[in-house]
């Protein structure tokens, strides 16, 4: 049988790009059969690094059936996994994010959460000799994904090891890593195809806290201005969105890349609420800018206060 590997709902560049690393280990070095997939589009970043390497986008599943052998990679979170995933056969789990809990398996697996910055940066110590051996697109796709996670080293989750990985990646490809991040962020920025309901689900993780679901969403960019020109129509359609989704508010975070903080976006006074128990921030306006915050998982996740 042939393993999924794939990443987490919402596929980023990191849910993009590591099942397709992963799976290339397995086919290629491992003498296994695998296939990567996606649970979702990927984002606008994710999907210019497949073009920009010639990858074919994975192809995109809704569910799995029941005993489908699997790889999850770059979460742990049932929320954020396929309906059906405790009747699969989830193989392994690669992570580099908390424990979540909730995931049920057939028989014990190889389980691999770190604390760096990025799931690529874990595959390429667990390949060890064989992480030479990747063609360079497959270098290339890991380093997008360190760079993508890291924001080009300035988020507060990069470690020296992603650094590490990151720096040799880019010399052995000739590539120059603020040249190549500046064109991973320009493709990121360009949300102008997205409707407001596509923007607040782009980059979004649902989560509970004290009782409240909320689905937390960041637009990463080096143009908020761009982002917050829609801040209205953005406003109007979070009670939509959380209606569909079944949760109790969206928070949407615009992280400013190069200026190193996000701008959150009160529609109403739970999220004024949030903003001053979390983050200690009052506003009476309809958004507040939060200097430094620019992780979701280490500043924002980890702080949430209702």
């Amino acid at each position: 049988m042939t393993t999924l590997v794939f990443g987490h709902k919402s596929p980023d560049t990191d849910s993009t790009g590591s099942p397709i690393i992963w799976a290339w280990y397995i086919n290629e070095m491992k003498g296994g059969q695998a296939e990567a997939v996606l649970l979702g589009e990927p984002n606008t970043e994710a999907a210019f690094i497949l073009k920009r390497w010639d990858i074919p986008k994975p192809r995109i599943i809704a569910d799995v059936d029941d005993a489908q052998a699997c790889v999850i990679v770059d979460t742990n979170n049932p929320a954020e996994l396929p309906a059906n995933i405790n009747r699969a056969d989830v193989r392994a789990i690669i992570d580099h994010h908390k424990l979540a809990g909730g995931l049920e398996t057939r028989s014990p697996i190889d389980i691999t959460i770190r604390p760096v910055a990025c799931t690529a940066t874990i595959m390429h110590d667990l390949m060890g000799e064989d992480a030479t051996r990747m063609p360079d697109r497959m270098k290339a796709v890991m380093l997008s994904c360190i760079l993508s996670d890291t924001l080009e080293f300035r988020s507060p989750t990069t470690t020296p090891r992603d650094r590490q990985v990151a720096e040799a990646l880019a010399h052995r490809l000739g590539l120059s890593i603020p040249d190549y991040a500046a064109e991973m962020f320009a493709a990121k920025s360009d949300v102008s195809s997205f409707s407001d309901a596509q923007l607040l689900r782009m980059d979004s993780k649902e989560y509970a806290i004290d009782g409240t679901r909320f689905r937390v969403s960041v637009l990463e960019t080096t143009s908020p201005a761009t982002v917050l020109e829609r801040k209205a129509g953005l406003i109007e359609t979070m009670a939509q969105v959380a209606a569909e989704d079944g949760v109790d508010q969206v928070l949407l975070f615009v992280v400013d890349i190069l200026n190193e903080q996000s701008t959150l976006l009160v529609p109403n006074d739970l999220v004024r609420g949030v903003a001053a128990r979390s983050f200690g921030a009052e506003t009476g306006g309809d958004s507040v800018v939060l200097p430094g915050v620019v992780s979701r998982k280490k500043q924002i996740i980890p702080n949430l206060r209702v």
